[in-house]
């Protein structure tokens, strides 16, 4: 069952998320019911964080999306079929050797809020699948970028705290209404 989803301003987006330690149908239940989410909103990424809980569990499809870049998923290079959705449980980020990029991102927790950010383009993840099983997936590109901004919503780092401080001004506005609306529709609290 899909989840609602955080948006910015909630103190929840704000939280790092507690490592899980159980790999069980409860886990399962919930990289479940946010790969629905992130369906329903046409997203390609989306962290616990995003649905109200503090865990390091976030869910990425990026097949929705063009991708032409590359990726090694325990040394291998399946095709994307055979991993996407992708759950990483527990997963730590390392920058690879390469050129960083500036890109136009979005978040769910953000609606209609887009900015660039600069970001590294080869990075590795070391992560855990929903059966406690260690993985390590090397890539670049639009899945490169998106294991980072899921990654940092597990440690509480937003996508705007990546922008330059002339890209967030440009934002403001739009980000205090989307704060006011947020705060409004939690009976003016942001839990």
């Amino acid at each position: 069952m899909p989840f609602g989803i955080v948006h910015y301003n909630d103190s929840r987006l704000r939280q790092k998320g507690a490592p899980v330690e159980r790999f069980d149908d409860a886990l399962r239940q919930l990289a479940g019911g946010m790969i629905e989410t992130m369906r329903a909103h046409n997203g390609i990424g989306l962290a616990a964080q995003q649905v109200g809980l503090a865990r390091q569990v976030a869910v990425i499809d990026i097949r929705p999306a063009r991708f032409e870049g590359d990726w090694r998923l325990d040394g291998a290079r399946p095709p994307l079929e055979l991993f996407m959705p992708l759950t990483l449980v527990n997963p730590s980020v390392q920058i690879l050797d390469g050129d960083d990029f500036i890109y136009e991102e979005g978040c769910l927790s953000f609606p209609d809020i887009r900015g660039d950010v600069t970001r590294p383009d080869r990075v590795r993840v070391d992560y855990r699948d929903l059966d406690g099983t260690p993985h390590t997936l090397i890539c670049d590109d639009l899945l490169a970028r998106c294991v980072q901004h899921e990654v940092d919503h597990l440690n509480g780092v937003l996508f705007i705290d990546r922008m330059d401080k002339k890209t967030r001004r440009a934002l403001d506005r739009a980000l205090k209404g989307l704060a006011a609306a947020t705060k409004a529709s939690a009976g003016g609290k942001t839990a």
